[in-house]
C-alpha cells in the first residue's frame, strides 16, 4: 500500500465518530489529523537536502544531546533538535517531575478515566520539559512469563485489557501535544538474552495476543512504534519486513514512524528497505558502529536504498511532528523544569484503586482506630540511604514503588507505609511499634499484644542491564524477597491478627503465607510509586473500599503457569494459552484468578441481555489505522444490572468473557472482551454496558489472512472475575 493511500485512509479513521469503540475515547481530530500532517510533511520534505533527510532519521549518538535520544535541528524548516525521552511512567532524569504509577498498577484499577488522566498528566509533564516523544506506553511485554523482568511496565497479561489501557494512555499523552511511542514491538517477553534470542510465534498467536494492543495503539493514532531487540522468526525485529511493513504499516495502516530500541539496529540496507524509519541513539553506546548517517547516505546515493524510501522515512517522522502541533510554540528542552502540578492526585488515586484485597477473614479490615498497631519489615520504611539512592531504582531496599531500569524515574518524594501509618496512628491516639528489619529475631516482642500486626513484603525485577542481588532482570523464582515467607510466619505466630501487605512487580506464590492461621488479610498493594503509604492507609482504614482486580493469575505453584524464561530461542509453544487461558484450558485451580479482588461491600448481578447485529465471515472494510475499518464497528451490546448490596459505598469491575462457537478453530475456553467499573453507593444499582467490536468476536484465520467472525452461538459470561461468573447468556451469529 502506498503512503498516499495510507494517508487518505488515516483521515477516514479520524472521522468515524460514533462507530468508534466507545470503551475508548476518540483521538484528536481537526488540525491534528494525519492527512493534514502528511500534507505539511510533504511540503517540508521538498525543502530538504539529502543531508537534512539523513539527519532527521539518524540520532546524534548516545549522550550527545539533552535527552536519551536526539536528532539534529534542521533550520530550513524550523525543525528542532528532536528530543526522545524515557519513559512509560514519567520523565526519566527530570528533576521536578511526578513519579507516576507503573502501568501494571494503572491496569489493576480497571478504571479508564484514571488511566486516561494518567496519560494526560504525563503528557503535560513531558511537554512542560520540552520532550517531543515520550518513550511509552509499553504493552510489550504482554507478560506471558510470570518471571519476566519488565512485565510491570505494561498493563497485564490480557491483550484486550492491555489494548484498552494502551489506547487511553496514548490518547491522554497526545492530547498534550506530545508524541507517544508504543513499545516494545514485538514478542519481547523476557530480559535474558533479549538482544540475541529469536522469538517464533505462529501467525494466529501473534495477532490474537501480542499484536492486539499495538492495533489499539495505531487506532488511537500513536505517533511512533519502537521495534524491539530480539529476532522474530530468525530476523531482527528492527529489520523484519513482515513485522514492520507487512503487519504494522500495511495490515494495521500505521501512518507514523518506526524507531529502534536503543542500539537495536543491525544493518544499513535491510533496516531501511524493510521498514525502519529512525535509528536511535544513532550509534552504539561507545559512538562507533554508525549504521545510518554517512552509511545511509552512501546507500541512497548508490541505489541500494531507494530515494523514495528515505523520503518516506522523513515524511513519516515529520508528519508525527505536525500531527501533534509541535511546529508551533513548543517549549524548549529543560529537564529541570518543575512540571508536577497537582499530578500526585492521580498517583494516589491509581495507587489506591489498584490495590487488590485478596483475603479478609473475620473482618480484619478495615481497621477501626486500634489502640496498638505493629508494623514489620524493612520495606515498611523508605530506603535509609535516600529514596533515589539507587540509579534507575537498581536495588530493592526500603519501600518499593516501581521496578528498575530505563522505565523508572526519580521520586520527588516517597511516602512509606510507616510514614503514613504513623501520621494516622498519631491522629487516632494509636500506639505504633516498628520492627524495620527482615530478621525474625525480636519480632514477637514488637507484635505481641497489638490489635493487628502489618508485615510488608516485596518482590522486585527490572531491565537486564542492572543486576540486583543476583537478579539479572527476570526473577529466578516467585517467592517474596528478603526472607518474606519466614518473616510472615514469625509475625503470624506471635499475633493472630496479621495483615500481609505485598508490594510486587508480579505474582508471587502465597502458599507458605496462607498456611499460617494468624494471617487474616492479604493486601496486594502492587507498585504504588511515590504515594505508597498514603494509598495503603486509604484502604487499610476504609477511607476507600478496595476495588482493584488482579491483572494476572496468582498460581499455587510456579510450574502451573506453563511458561518460563528460556536460555536460547523461544518457540512460544504455549500459543494462545497463557495465564488464565492456560489455567482454564488445563483445568488448573489458581490460588487467585485473573480479575479477582474483594471489597468491603458486596455486589449482586442480574438481568443479562445481549443483542447482536453481527454477521459471520471475514472483515471486509478498507484499511484504516488499526486494521480493517469494520473491525472497529460495534456489533454486539451486552448489559447487566449491578447492585451494591452491602452497607458501604464501593466500586465493582464487572467483566465480560466470551466463548467462541464450536465452528471456530480450537480457542481458549473464555476470553476477556469487556469490562465496566461502576461506582455505587450502598444500596445503589447501575447498568454495566459492554460494547463489543467486530474484532472482539473474531478469530484470526491464518489461512486467509483475515479476521473472521465464526458462525454459531457465542457464550457470554459476566462476573466479578474470570472464575467468579455471576451471569451467563449467549447470542447467535
Amino acid at each position: 500500500m502506498t503512503l498516499q493511500a495510507l494517508v487518505l485512509l488515516a483521515a477516514a479513521a479520524l472521522v468515524q465518530g460514533e462507530t468508534a469503540n466507545k470503551v475508548r475515547r476518540d483521538a484528536p481530530r481537526g488540525p491534528e489529523a494525519w492527512e493534514a500532517a502528511h500534507s505539511s510533511a510533504a511540503a517540508a520534505l521538498a525543502k530538504l537536502s539529502q543531508q537534512d533527510k539523513i539527519n532527521i532519521v539518524t540520532g546524534v549518538g548516545w549522550d550527545k544531546g539533552p535527552c536519551v535520544g536526539n536528532t539534529p535541528a534542521i533550520r530550513s524548516i524550523n525543525y528542532p533538535q528532536l528530543c526522545l525521552q524515557d519513559g512509560p511512567l514519567g520523565v526519566r532524569f527530570g528533576s521536578s517531575i511526578t513519579a507516576f504509577t507503573p502501568g501494571i498498577q494503572a491496569a489493576a484499577t480497571w478504571d479508564t478515566d484514571l488511566i486516561r488522566q494518567r496519560g494526560e498528566y504525563m503528557g503535560a509533564e513531558f511537554r512542560g520539559v520540552g520532550v517531543h516523544s515520550q518513550l511509552g506506553p509499553a504493552p510489550g511485554p504482554l507478560g506471558k512469563i510470570a518471571h519476566g523482568g519488565r512485565n510491570w511496565e505494561g498493563f497485564g497479561v490480557d491483550p484486550y485489557l492491555s489494548g484498552i489501557a494502551t489506547a487511553q494512555t496514548i490518547e491522554g499523552i497526545q492530547s498534550a501535544g506530545v508524541q507517544a511511542t508504543v513499545k516494545h514491538y514485538i514478542l519481547n517477553e523476557q530480559e535474558l538474552n533479549r538482544e540475541t534470542m529469536s522469538s517464533s510465534a505462529d501467525d494466529r498467536t501473534i495477532h490474537e495476543l501480542y499484536l492486539w494492543p499495538f492495533a489499539d495503539a495505531v487506532h488511537s493514532n500513536v505517533a511512533s512504534v519502537m521495534c524491539s531487540y530480539n529476532k522474530i522468526n530468525g530476523t531482527w525485529a528492527c529489520e523484519n519486513e513482515h513485522v514492520l511493513n507487512g503487519l504494522l504499516k500495511d495490515e494495521l495502516g500505521f501512518p507514523g514512524y518506526v524507531v529502534t530500541d536503543w542500539n537495536a539496529q543491525h544493518s544499513t540496507n535491510d533496516a531501511a528497505n524493510n521498514g525502519l524509519d529512525m535509528s536511535m541513539p544513532g550509534s552504539d553506546y561507545n559512538g562507533g558502529n554508525v549504521l545510518w548517517g554517512p552509511a545511509l547516505n552512501s546507500a541512497v546515493s548508490s541505489g541500494r536504498v531507494p530515494q523514495s524510501r528515505l523520503d518516506d522515512m522523513v515524511e513519516r517522522i515529520l508528519a508525527a511532528w505536525y500531527l501533534l502541533g509541535q511546529d508551533a510554540n513548543y517549549p524548549s528542552v529543560n529537564l529541570n523544569a518543575n512540571v508536577q502540578g497537582n499530578h500526585k492526585e492521580n498517583v494516589r488515586a491509581i495507587a489506591r484503586d489498584g490495590i487488590v484485597l485478596l483475603k479478609n477473614d473475620d473482618g480484619a479490615l478495615p481497621l477501626q482506630k486500634p489502640s496498638k498497631l505493629a508494623l514489620v519489615g524493612s520495606h515498611s520504611v523508605a530506603n535509609p540511604q535516600g529514596v533515589n539512592a539507587c540509579p534507575d531504582k537498581g536495588c530493592n531496599t526500603g519501600a518499593l514503588g516501581m521496578g528498575w531500569g530505563s522505565g523508572s524515574v526519580n521520586y520527588p518524594y516517597l511516602v512509606s507505609p510507616y510514614d503514613a501509618l504513623k501520621a494516622r496512628a498519631d491522629a487516632d491516639g494509636t500506639t505504633l511499634s516498628l520492627h524495620n528489619s527482615d530478621q525474625t529475631n525480636g519480632v514477637a516482642n514488637v507484635v505481641s499484644g497489638a490489635d493487628a500486626a502489618i508485615v510488608v513484603i516485596t518482590a522486585d525485577s527490572g531491565e537486564g542491564y542492572i543486576t540486583v542481588e543476583g537478579v539479572v532482570g527476570d526473577r529466578p523464582h516467585l517467592d517474596p524477597w528478603h526472607n518474606g515467607n519466614e518473616l510472615v510466619k514469625a509475625v503470624a505466630a506471635a499475633n493472630k491478627n496479621t495483615i500481609v501487605v505485598v508490594h510486587s512487580v508480579g505474582p508471587i506464590i502465597l502458599e507458605n503465607i496462607l498456611a499460617n492461621e494468624g494471617v487474616k488479610a492479604i493486601v496486594w498493594a502492587g507498585l504504588p510509586s511515590q504515594e505508597n503509604g498514603n494509598a495503603l492507609v486509604d484502604i487499610l482504614y476504609g477511607l476507600t473500599s478496595p476495588s482493584g482486580k488482579l491483572v494476572y493469575t496468582i498460581a499455587k505453584r510456579e510450574e502451573d503457569y506453563g511458561t518460563r524464561v528460556v536460555n536460547g530461542d523461544d518457540s512460544f509453544s504455549e500459543g494462545l494459552f497463557i495465564d488464565y487461558r492456560h489455567f482454564d484450558q488445563e483445568k488448573i485451580e489458581p490460588r487467585y484468578e485473573f480479575g479477582f479482588g474483594l471489597s468491603y461491600t458486596t455486589f449482586e448481578y442480574a438481568d443479562l441481555e445481549a443483542t447482536s447485529t453481527a454477521t459471520a465471515g471475514p472483515a471486509t472494510g478498507e484499511t484504516i489505522p488499526g486494521g480493517a475499518a469494520d473491525l472497529w464497528e460495534e456489533v454486539v451490546t451486552v448489559t447487566a444490572s449491578i447492585t451494591n448490596s452491602g452497607e458501604v459505598d464501593g466500586a465493582e469491575v464487572a467483566q465480560l468473557y466470551l466463548t467462541l462457537p464450536s465452528s471456530a478453530p480450537p480457542s481458549p475456553p473464555k476470553q476477556l472482551r469487556g469490562f465496566a467499573k461502576l461506582k455505587l453507593a450502598a444500596g445503589e444499582s447501575g447498568t454495566a454496558t459492554f460494547n463489543l467490536r467486530r474484532r472482539d468476536i473474531s478469530y484470526w484465520d491464518s489461512g486467509v489472512g483475515q479476521w473472521v467472525v465464526p458462525e454459531g452461538e457465542f457464550g457470554v459470561s459476566v462476573g466479578a472475575s474470570s472464575r467468579d461468573i455471576r451471569l451467563t447468556g449467549s447470542f447467535t451469529v
